[in-house]
């Protein structure tokens, strides 16, 4: 006995309601698609935001090593000099002075060609002075420079006064010298000879502690 099958004419739908359930789990739904959108967002924000503050944290680094830098080669500067002078030629002089509640400390000392003056080949002496000078007459800044003059015996026709800035934007400059003899540290040095130590003290604008070397000009027994 055969038995016939006969073609159903049941709609598409129904007919082929396996392959249909196949097609629907390939696609996605809006709202996954959303969703995906959503975390892929949550997630470049946090890389954004990570990077940012990394270069941030970078640059501020930067910048305080450049600002340390520039204090280095102060204390190097001032140490190359002062260990060159001669104990009667330089009559090196100090005075403390404070402007506005701010330290603006003053040393004065005479020397030819060096590096007070940041070249060799200058001729004749001069008369230096570190201090600290407003960056110009109308702002508050204060810059810590040398000022340079040519002694009257000086073979240079340069007579006039000249202005080195060494560090800008600075709030105080603080300087302090060890006499051996009175085995204490002075605000005012009077000359005639050199102190055994200079303590110097520089306010910066950048940070809260003030940068603060002790520069040995001779043999200390410590």
């Amino acid at each position: 006995m055969k038995l016939k099958i006969r073609n159903s004419k049941l709609p598409p739908s129904q007919r082929y309601g396996v392959a249909g359930e196949v097609r629907n789990s390939i696609g996605f739904t809006l709202f996954e698609i959303m969703l995906a959108v959503g975390i892929l967002g949550m997630m470049s924000l946090a890389i954004f935001r990570f990077v940012q503050s990394n270069m941030i944290a970078l640059n501020l680094s930067s910048d305080t090593a450049a600002a340390d830098a520039q204090y280095d080669g102060l204390r190097d500067l001032l140490t190359m000099e002062w260990q060159s002078l001669s104990p009667f030629r330089a009559n090196l002089t100090g005075e403390p002075f404070k402007l506005s509640d701010r330290e603006r400390d003053e040393i004065k000392w005479n020397c030819s060609g060096g590096p007070a003056l940041l070249t060799r080949y200058a001729p004749g002496n001069f008369t230096v002075v570190l201090r600290l000078q407003p960056e110009n007459n109308k702002g508050g800044r204060l810059d810590l420079g040398f000022l340079r003059k040519a002694q009257a015996t000086s073979d240079t026709a340069e007579a006039r006064e000249t202005w080195v800035p060494l560090i800008k934007n600075v709030t105080s400059l603080e300087i302090s010298y060890f006499d051996p003899n009175a085995n204490t540290w002075l605000p005012r040095w009077p000359g005639g000879r050199l102190p055994s130590l200079i303590k110097i003290a520089v306010g910066r604008a950048d940070v809260a502690v003030p940068w603060e070397t002790v520069i040995p000009l001779r043999r200390t027994p410590y």
